[in-house]
This record gives C-alpha cells, sequence and structure tokens, in this order.
C-alpha cells in the first residue's frame, strides 16, 4: 500500500467490513466506531435524500463521542458515515428481513435495470459535508433454481436489495453504469474528495454539498 501524509485522525462510522477493506484500500489510516441511529426511512423520503440524510446522521452521531480536543496541536478529526441502498421504480430494498424477503426483491430485480444509491458524510467539529453517488445496475434473468439456492444462503441478509456485486450474484450482472465501487457499499473517489474538502475547511467552515 502507498503510504501517504494524513494531517488528521478518521474515524469510520461503520461496522461494514467492506467498507473498512476499501477506505484502506485508498491509503487511509483509521478507526472504527460504528453508529448505531434509526434508519428507518420518512414518510415520502426520496432516496437520495434518505441515504444523504443517514450518512450524516451516522457520522454525527459518532462525533459527538469525541470532543473537540482541547489543544491546537491535536490533529483534526474526520468522522466518515455512510449508506446504501438499492432502489427499484424509486423504491427502498434495504437489508431483507428473512430468505422470503430477498426473494421478493431479486425476483423485483431479475431482468431488470436499478439504481444503487451510497450517501456519504464527512462531519468535522465544524462543519458536515455531503454527497450520493448513484449507479446503474443492470441483472440478467435470475433462474429459479439459482434464486431458491442464493436465498437459502446467509449471503442475502447483511446487503441492501438481498445482494452484493462482489459475491455470488455477480454472475447475474452483465454490466453497469457508474462506480464499482458504490455498489459495495463506498464510492472511493467521491469519498476521496469529501474527505480533501473537509481537511482543507477553515475553523468556521459552513455545513455544505447536500446535493449530487
Amino acid at each position: 500500500m502507498i503510504a501517504t501524509h494524513q494531517p488528521f485522525r478518521l474515524i469510520l462510522a461503520s461496522a461494514s467490513p467492506r467498507r473498512r477493506e476499501l477506505l484502506a484500500q485508498a491509503g487511509y489510516v483509521f478507526q472504527v466506531d460504528a453508529a448505531d441511529i434509526d434508519e428507518a426511512p420518512r414518510t415520502n423520503e426520496a432516496p437520495a435524500a434518505y441515504v444523504q440524510r443517514l450518512a450524516e446522521e451516522k457520522a454525527e452521531a459518532v462525533l459527538v463521542r469525541h470532543p473537540r480536543p482541547g489543544s491546537s496541536h491535536a490533529l483534526p478529526l474526520l468522522v466518515l458515515g455512510a449508506d446504501t441502498t438499492v432502489v427499484c421504480d424509486s423504491d427502498i430494498l434495504a437489508k431483507p428481513a428473512d430468505a422470503a424477503d430477498a426473494k421478493r426483491m431479486l425476483c423485483r430485480l431479475s431482468g431488470r435495470t436499478h439504481q444503487v444509491l451510497t450517501g456519504i458524510a464527512i462531519a468535522t467539529h465544524t462543519a458536515t459535508v455531503s454527497a450520493v453517488e448513484s449507479t446503474d445496475v443492470v441483472f440478467s434473468p435470475i433462474p429459479d433454481a439459482e434464486l431458491d439456492l442464493y436465498c437459502a444462503t446467509h449471503e442475502p441478509l447483511d446487503k441492501a436489495g438481498a445482494y452484493g456485486i462482489q459475491g455470488y450474484a455477480a454472475r447475474w450482472i452483465p454490466r453497469i453504469a457508474g462506480d464499482y465501487f458504490n455498489v459495495m457499499g463506498l464510492p472511493i473517489a467521491r469519498t476521496v474528495r469529501l474527505i480533501e474538502e473537509s481537511a482543507q475547511q477553515g475553523p468556521q467552515g459552513e455545513r455544505g454539498d447536500r446535493g449530487n
């Protein structure tokens, strides 16, 4: 791994092993302090607004556990929050409740194109910046026998939309349009830009970039 100069402390507000791997792949040194918040969508909340809000809330929930350092020589603290969901026909497909729910979701995705949205947010003691990344994912028709075998495993149960592009479901995905790492749960390039933006903010930074 390429060693990089990191003039800040970085905390990942997520227990996701995939996000840990991707953030380390991007060259960052960080600690993990997972957030625990209510992830239920609000009434009539748009999918992009939903993942962006959750990313911000996760980052800010962890930030308050780490008070501003008293020393002016202490490194600034950046907390990274992220949330990923699958969207089909404007409906949010979160993690399935059980195998039957996973099968229901995958039947909707079979033979169609859907979107994967990831909200990312960086919270500091002066500001929160956030963004949303979107990737189109094309599914081939899923054979019934394969679908039943897959849903009988534990693999789909901890993943939005009941699949992971890096797992068995890759056999059903002939192409995507957008960031592959976004579908895994953390768009690396967009995250790097957001981290750099936050690291460069002055002490009077404003809350920013709440769009795509």
